[in-house]
């Protein structure tokens, strides 16, 4: 007999749980509403990141019930970030960029971070039935797009928090679909101003880029009609953040860019209505742009990829899939089509980049690109013996283009002296023996 059933109600239990941090923040907000200045006070601050902090582990640890918490100070939570990011931006017009480093001004941004993130965490747990995707889109976002994407815009370089770019990257993974129609206000608001932070050089602001190239990732992957509903100044933008990403000497990043080229181009070839334009405008640029990368000796860890994306996009205009003419119609020759176009532009572009190659050699190597029945492990052995033709790397260490190879190499040596030391009776220790009767 389990005895009598018992309801629990979880919603009134959360409460109670948070009946101590909710009457501190009560009493923190009626102390603002009769003095906003109450709330820069570095106590306050303190304590409000303590609350704050409180109610994340509270989030991370019951999931979607914590929507009944939230609603209860959701409103509260922006106007104390809208009240900090003025104050900063405030203090910074006053005594330029330096004033980041002041103590009461890395005190308030912390708590705009801890803001940053219990809204993050709370999209990641959300789902029904007490935050549904849907109902989430539509409380949630509209709400946050000034306060925080236009304070994130709107603020000098220094003064922008990387979790913004977390948060958005999460509501994107979370919500999918349901904020189609708001991922262009959130492009606008994130992309043009972190792009114009991390592209002066190769080492600044190192958690932007990251956080960056996961969001494109995500609206990629989640949302990837959203990226031609962005004026088309916009759409080359992102071409043009996924090629620099690829080309970064970072490894991370690179791997993160040719990825993303990945998976747009299968997105892109999966879209009758978006692909033929895309290739009549990218296609050839990035075929060259994979090739500079390729033969940059300082990417050989993408090699893998670079061969992918090189085999798809030579094959699209070999089977016909471009439709479109890759060239200038005005001046190509009667009857030109875009093989024969690419072949000969991209012999041209070799033997214009490296003068030590032979036509006839470029010529081979052009012809194996276009051969359909070349499988990818094929198409990379070709691609490899090219590489190592050239002077640049003749007298390099190629390992780096045979990595996939020693990887399988060394996981099978490895499961080779597993089976061994299992057929070999007193090679194993006790603690490793898995009696299959228990």
């Amino acid at each position: 007999d389990k005895g009598p059933a018992v309801t629990v109600d979880r919603a009134e239990l959360l409460e109670k749980l948070m009946e101590m941090p909710n009457k501190r923040w009560k009493v923190i907000m009626e102390q603002a509403n009769t003095n906003v200045e109450s709330l820069v006070a570095p106590v306050t601050i303190k304590e409000i990141i303590k609350i704050l902090k409180t109610n994340n582990k509270t989030c991370g640890a019951i999931g979607s019930i914590y929507a009944n918490q939230l609603q209860t100070f959701f409103m509260d939570v922006l106007n104390v970030y809208k009240v900090y990011s003025e104050r900063i931006s405030a203090t910074v017009a006053q005594q330029g960029p330096g004033a980041t480093q002041l103590s009461l001004v890395r005190t308030m941004r912390s708590a705009k971070k801890e803001i940053l993130r219990l809204l993050a965490m709370f999209i990641e747990k959300s789902g029904p039935p007490e935050a549904d995707p849907q109902a989430v889109a539509q409380g949630f976002i509209p709400p946050v797009l000034d306060p925080i994407l236009g304070d994130y815009q709107r603020n000098i370089a220094n003064s922008r928090d990387p979790e913004v770019l977390t948060l958005f990257t999460t509501v994107v993974e979370k919500l999918k679909g349901h904020i189609l129609s708001d991922v262009p206000r959130i492009m606008e608001g994130l992309f043009e101003c972190t792009l114009q932070m991390i592209t002066v050089n190769f080492e600044d602001y190192p958690e932007h880029r990251i956080r960056f190239f996961e969001f494109i990732r995500a609206v990629n992957l989640h949302c990837f009609q959203a990226l031609f509903n962005i004026p088309p100044e916009h759409q080359k933008l992102v071409v043009d953040s996924v090629v620099w990403a690829m080309k970064h000497t970072e490894r991370n990043i690179s791997d993160t860019g040719l990825n993303i080229l990945n998976e747009l181009l299968q997105n892109v070839g999966k879209t009758p209505n978006i692909a033929q334009g895309f290739y009549q405008q990218y296609l050839l640029a990035l075929i060259q742009d994979v090739f500079a990368v390729m033969t940059d000796r300082l990417h050989k860890s993408g090699f893998k990829m670079h061969a992918t994306l090189l085999q798809y996009m030579f094959h699209l205009v070999q089977m016909n899939q471009v439709t479109v003419p890759l060239f200038d119609t005005q001046t190509a020759p009667v009857g030109q089509s875009n093989p024969v176009f690419l072949r000969d532009h991209i012999s041209n572009l070799l033997i214009q980049s490296f003068p030590n190659l032979t036509r006839s050699q470029v010529s081979k190597f052009v012809q194996g690109m276009f051969d359909l029945k070349m499988d990818l492990p094929s198409f990379k052995t070709h691609l490899r013996d090219f590489l190592i033709e050239l002077k640049e790397f003749s007298v390099e260490d190629n390992s780096g283009l045979f990595g996939e190879e020693d990887e399988m190499q060394k996981r099978q040596q490895a499961e080779a002296q597993e089976a061994h030391r299992f057929a070999v009776p007193g090679l194993l220790k006790p603690s490793e023996i898995v009696d299959e009767d228990l």
